[in-house]
């Protein structure tokens, strides 16, 4: 008895054999990845910590995955351009963000952008994350948050401060401290940390919340004050710096995070490769020392916990974006 097919079973047929056909062809790309150098994209300029975490983590991979890992900075539009030249890159392995958590979690939710961060990109691991210090010029004269608010109240409209970006932590940070003080403060934006901290510097600005690493060198010779910690802790590397929080304003809290993530549709087996070797390079005494450095505490999670971590941060910042 000659056995007919119906129509929707052939189509049935051809969209299985079509699906085992492209997870082969998949597993087979992946089996020989990589083959050529990887770029890990970095939406801000040269000399922060997002930055400085993208090489650390470039030279590690480029030992465990026998292939160049180079680092490319692509600032502006406070991290935008950089995503969503990433979110559009093939999903490959070849092309990865170093994201920072006011780029994924904030920017979104203030401004329209051309990608969407849960649906265009794929966690792969979080390297680090770190609090922010308050910072304030060597004229200002304040050695705690109180300090400083009093001072403002007193130059009202004189006084400014600085920023890595809009919609950056370190603008919202500062911004949320402004309206906490109901002091009045100019907010000045710059491409990145580095040209914020050299205004700080020169007075142009009287203070800036930034990455420790940026502020701990110039704050020993003497050019500017640290008067705060944004975490809900003190920092290990700043004991006698109080929080925020301890300083008349309590529950006060920021912190960002800066991890790796691949275009939406990359691989599974590469996205776990690449997890790994993050989890284990995180681990090693000597990683840990140079993020310590930086203010940094290491984390190397896995991609589950990154994304809740990420849909976590969304909740948060939306609320505090309003």
């Amino acid at each position: 008895m000659t056995r007919r097919f119906s129509p929707s079973s052939f189509v049935q047929i051809t969209a299985f054999l079509s699906l085992t056909a492209l997870s082969m062809f998949s597993q087979a790309q992946t089996a020989v990845w990589p083959q050529r150098p990887i770029k890990i994209i970095v939406p801000f300029a040269a000399g922060g910590n997002t930055d400085s975490i993208a090489r650390l983590t470039a030279e590690r991979l480029t030992q465990s995955l026998g292939q160049t890992v180079v680092v490319e900075n692509k600032a502006g539009a406070g991290g935008a351009i950089a995503a969503d030249l990433v979110a559009k890159a093939a999903p490959d392995g070849y092309t990865l963000l170093m994201a920072a958590m006011p780029v994924l979690a904030i920017l979104p939710t203030i401004t329209k952008t051309n990608f969407d961060p849960l649906r265009d990109f794929t966690p792969i691991s979080i390297i680090g994350s770190n609090p922010f210090v308050m910072a304030v010029h060597k004229s200002v004269p304040a050695t705690n948050a109180m300090e400083l608010v009093d001072f403002a109240k007193k130059n009202t409209r004189k006084l400014n401060y600085a920023s890595g970006g809009s919609g950056s932590v370190s603008h919202l940070s500062a911004a949320l401290f402004v309206k906490r003080a109901n002091i009045d403060m100019t907010h000045i934006s710059y491409k990145g940390g580095s040209p914020a901290v050299t205004d700080l510097l020169g007075g142009q600005v009287q203070m800036y919340f930034g990455n420790l690493s940026e502020l701990a060198p110039h704050a020993a010779g003497g050019q500017i004050r640290i008067i705060g910690v944004s975490s809900a802790q003190r920092a290990r590397q700043l004991p006698d710096v109080p929080t925020i929080a301890e300083s008349g304003f309590p529950g006060f809290k920021t912190i960002t995070w800066n991890g790796l993530v691949a275009p939406a549709g990359t691989p599974p087996a590469i996205i776990n490769r690449i997890a790994a070797i993050v989890k284990d390079a995180v681990a090693q005494p000597d990683m840990i020392a140079k993020l310590g450095q930086m203010g940094v505490d290491p984390i190397g999670d896995t991609p589950a916990q990154f994304l809740d971590t990420l849909k976590a941060d969304l909740s948060v910042w939306s609320e505090a974006a309003k």
